[in-house]
């Protein structure tokens, strides 16, 4: 069945500028929640797996591993972002063919980027992996890992970037469909290549790169194969269009590396309690986007609300789409918590976490609530900097958070209270820069809407 968009000379009506905000901001974050959380899942399995070895340390190498796939990951995400914004930008002001050159143009910027990045990091894995205070056995299997997976990393980017391709076009179903698929082969895989191949860690890092494979494949298949949305790159494409990648893409990537050095700085912080602090950390860093998937998805989804009724000059239904997303954080965040509260001793027990590791997950699970209600204020905070023209608030609070609301409450955290007080110190500092950069984000947008006022009177009377 061909179910290509067909392109009869018509411009599609923008999906977002009509219809109920908080459901586009559900529906957006529900479907891309399924994707996420299918991608999350396979890697809350692939820990499960490594931690039936009954070896604490290949559990805290793969720990390191995901620290250091967390900055590439960033720097994806920072140009995914780029990508949604710029596409859903240009398909608001009904400007297709445009729309089609940016998504050519950033794709292949974005390409570059992520090879560019891989080759680096793979480079500096030696001076890394300890400063992030693997060693010994743990480093072995970190080393291992990434040495197999990270070049596929722009295999994950092709993917992201189309995804977000058909996130600003508003298919929820087909962005869903992609993550989806590249997740299930994960979970076939994992197990047959952990246990079935005896391969241990280093099989799921095979899983990995298969996955984003397919990922990537079906991301192309949506964006470029049914709606045509990307246009074939050229060189003079990308000099036309770099400045305006670049101008949201250099931001939104800074602010994204403000993360995985935050949580860089939290594991070496913890590193010095041992394998079984360093086992804990890994195993709520898988808990962690299982859980609050939804905010991870919501931070993407509502960037294309955003963009497309910010090019149609909607500011009413862009003040409605944010507050939706704060309400559906609250909504949301509440009901993940009580559900990690009740269930703490099970996911200690499903780990086989004992002692200091099962300490730690239960403690996570009871600050979890305020810690990811505020971080959720942040996202969609910096969603709203980087899809409304405000991209340097977007890296002022989430470096903010990353320095000043993180490094003094870790280390002041690890003096009074060992690793737990680490955690609760990173709860108090993102308070702090959640609830501000939300108050900040709604007044970018009555900023919008009043300077652009006397602008639309005087279009209007002339």
């Amino acid at each position: 069945m061909n179910d290509r968009v067909v392109d009869d000379g018509r411009t599609p009506p923008p999906r977002f500028v009509s219809g109920s905000t908080m459901r586009h901001v559900v529906v957006m974050t529900a479907t891309a929640s399924v994707g996420l959380l299918a991608i999350f899942f396979v890697d809350f399995l692939s820990l499960l797996y490594v931690s039936w070895l009954g070896e604490p340390a290949a559990t805290a190498g793969v720990g390191f591993a995901t620290v250091v796939f967390f900055f590439s990951i960033s720097i994806n995400i920072g140009l995914m972002i780029a990508v949604s914004a710029i596409v859903s930008r240009a398909l608001g002001a009904g400007e297709r063919a445009r729309a089609r050159e940016l998504a050519a143009a950033a794709m292949a910027i974005m390409s570059v980027a992520s090879l560019v990045m891989s080759v680096l990091v793979i480079a500096a894995l030696p001076a890394i992996l300890p400063l992030l205070g693997a060693q010994g056995r743990a480093y072995e299997v970190a080393y291992r890992f990434l040495m197999i997976a990270l070049p596929s990393t722009v295999f994950m980017a092709l993917g992201m970037g189309w995804s977000a391709v058909l996130r600003a076009v508003g298919d929820a179903r087909r962005a869903m469909n992609v993550t989806l698929i590249g997740g299930a082969v994960s979970a076939v895989l994992d197990p047959i290549l952990i246990f079935g191949l005896h391969l241990g860690p280093d099989g799921a890092a095979v899983s990995t790169v298969v996955s984003r494979i397919v990922f990537a494949w079906f991301g192309y298949r949506g964006a470029v194969l049914v709606h045509d949305l990307v246009a074939r790159p050229t060189l003079e494409g990308v000099r036309r269009h770099a400045r305006a990648v670049i101008a949201i893409a250099g931001p939104a990537v800074l602010t994204n590396l403000a993360s995985p050095v935050a949580i860089a700085f939290v594991t070496r912080t913890i590193a010095q309690f041992g394998d079984a602090v360093i086992a804990a950390s890994a195993i709520i860093d898988r808990v962690v986007p299982l859980a609050f998937g939804g905010i991870f998805a919501l931070a993407g989804a509502v960037g294309p609300i955003l963009g497309q009724n910010w090019g149609a000059r909607r500011y009413d239904r862009m003040r409605s789409a944010f507050r939706d997303a704060l309400l559906f954080v609250i909504i949301y965040v509440l009901c993940v918590w009580v559900a990690l509260v009740a269930l703490r001793d099970v996911i200690a027990f499903v780990f086989a976490a004992a002692d200091a590791t099962a300490d730690l997950i239960r403690l996570f699970a009871v600050i979890s609530g305020p810690t990811w209600l505020f971080m959720g204020f942040l996202f969609t905070a910096n969603s709203a900097f980087n899809n409304l023209g405000f991209p340097f608030y977007a890296t002022l609070f989430n470096w903010g958070r990353a320095t000043a609301g993180t490094i003094p409450f870790a280390v002041a955290g690890a003096s009074i209270g060992g690793a737990a007080g680490v955690m609760i110190g990173f709860t108090v500092g993102a308070a702090l820069f959640g609830v501000t950069a939300a108050i900040v984000a709604w007044r970018c947008i009555r900023r919008l809407e009043r300077a652009a006022k006397p602008v639309e009177a005087a279009v209007a009377g002339s």
